[in-house]
């Protein structure tokens, strides 16, 4: 699929909605893990400072306040918690023991907690927690924890956190693009069968896998539909052809008693131009039936000569070299401008289309006028023009003028029954192209548009 027709797509956008709930819902949960970890480690922290402080007093108590110099030393040499930070100044402020150098800068909290920041004794500033407890003869000792351990943990959870939030989204987002092309390809099955459908292969049907899901049930009631708009299609089809081929019959019997008359020996000359007039609307009335028939069999399907690949130029000249005397007849030149390209279709029907639109252009292309006929190519398709300086077809008509016995409200006293844009709709249409009318200023240019055969 084309990527970038998938990022257009509905479910695409969902997905991209799916992953930003689900990003902000996990990043909301590991910030609080994450929160809740940090202040559970310093409740630890202080917890151990308090534990400290409590053997210090303890320690005290027996040995007496006399001996504090001395056991903050021994602590500080037997190494025995390498994370507790202690410092004792004497009342003139001098650091006289403990694991530190000297007393390092920081706040107190609202609790009376000291924060800061010093030198630990692999040369790394760190930070550090603790209390400040103050003695009656004016010393002050600081008990502590090293929170570089909160620190390292901290970096862990944040490279931690952070890939989990990445492979979070990552696998969000690969779940929303297989949800995305799982729901795509079942869209696409069913447009190219409507595809189908339109182009008058009405007995396509949706497709139905057996899990019988919301799509299924979708495909179903479509396929139900189509059968009652397949069998009312029918009966009009069949009503038509009917008609059409009753009337047939007799027209065809009438015509050939009346070219018996225009040939007998006994008949006036009068009559026998009135006949010559009434063989003419026979034959046109024929030719009526005969698009009529033709215009049916192919949007129902049921012409089903098999497509070759069909180079368009040679058609073209053929169509000029026809249409050449009848231009010539209401002096009118035909110009030809040749190009090259194929298609895949039914040579004949792409001629029907070709001849139908350079008679129109004959036909409502004033004497003395200019007719353009060329084959242009664009990427992808191929496009066969026939520009006329005739009066054109109002902008607001020119959709309408594609349906079946419509004339333009311009298209005065010239003969025609209106089919012949239908028909080239239809054969347009059977081979995946499409009919394009546009102003010529003066006139109308109308264009075959038509796949390209690609080698």
């Amino acid at each position: 699929m084309n990527p970038l027709r998938l990022l257009r797509t509905s479910t695409f956008q969902l997905a991209w909605w799916y992953m930003g709930v689900f990003g902000a819902s996990a990043l909301v949960l590991i910030g609080y893990i994450y929160l809740t970890t940090l202040s559970q480690l310093g409740q630890q922290n202080d917890a151990v400072v308090q534990a400290r402080i409590l053997s210090l007093v303890s320690e005290l108590g027996r040995r007496g306040d006399g001996d504090l110099q001395a056991l903050i030393a021994l602590h500080s040499r037997s190494n025995i918690d390498p994370s507790a930070v202690l410092l004792l100044l004497d009342p003139e402020g001098n650091p006289v023991a403990g694991t530190i150098p000297r007393w390092p800068e920081g706040q107190f909290d609202e609790r009376g907690w000291y924060d800061f920041d010093f030198v630990a004794r692999d040369g790394i500033s760190a930070p550090g927690r603790g209390q400040v407890l103050a003695f009656d003869d004016g010393r002050q000792l600081l008990v502590a924890q090293d929170g570089s351990n909160i620190l390292e943990i901290q970096r862990r959870l944040n490279r931690a956190y952070t890939l989990t939030l990445v492979l979070a989204l990552m696998l969000a987002l690969a779940g929303g693009l297989i949800v995305s092309l799982s729901v795509t390809r079942r869209i696409d099955v069913i447009n190219r069968t409507s595809r189908e459908i339109m182009t008058g292969r009405l007995q396509k049907r949706m497709p139905v896998s057996p899990v019988h899901d919301e799509f299924d049930q979708l495909s179903e009631n479509l396929n139900q539909m189509l059968d009652r708009i397949d069998l009312l299609v029918e009966g009009v089809r069949a009503v038509a052809d009917n008609i059409a081929h009753d009337l047939r019959t007799p027209l065809t019997r009438l015509r050939g008693r009346l070219e018996a008359l225009v040939v007998s020996p006994q008949m006036a000359e009068v009559s026998r131009e009135e006949v010559r007039s009434c063989l003419a609307e026979a034959d046109q009335l024929l030719a009526t039936f005969r698009a009529l028939l033709r215009i049916a069999r192919i949007e129902a399907g049921t012409h089903d000569q098999p497509a070759t690949e069909v180079p368009l130029d040679p058609l073209l000249h053929d169509a000029w070299e026809l249409y050449q005397a009848v231009a010539e007849e209401k002096a009118i030149e035909l110009v030809l401008e040749s190009g090259s390209g194929s298609v895949r279709g039914d040579r004949d029907l792409l001629f029907q289309a070709i001849a139908n639109l350079l008679d129109n252009a004959i036909k409502y292309s004033p004497p003395g006028s200019v007719v353009e006929f060329a084959l242009r190519r664009e990427p992808g398709w191929l496009r066969v023009e026939v520009a006329d300086r005739g009066p054109g077809i109002p902008p607001e008509e020119r959709e309408r003028a594609l349906d079946r016995f419509y004339r333009a409200s311009n298209a005065g006293l010239a003969p025609g029954s209106g089919l012949g844009l239908s028909l080239v709709k239809a054969i347009a249409a059977h081979h995946g192209g499409s009919v394009l009318l546009e102003d010529n200023a003066p006139g109308l240019r109308a264009s075959l548009r038509l796949p390209v055969c690609l080698p």
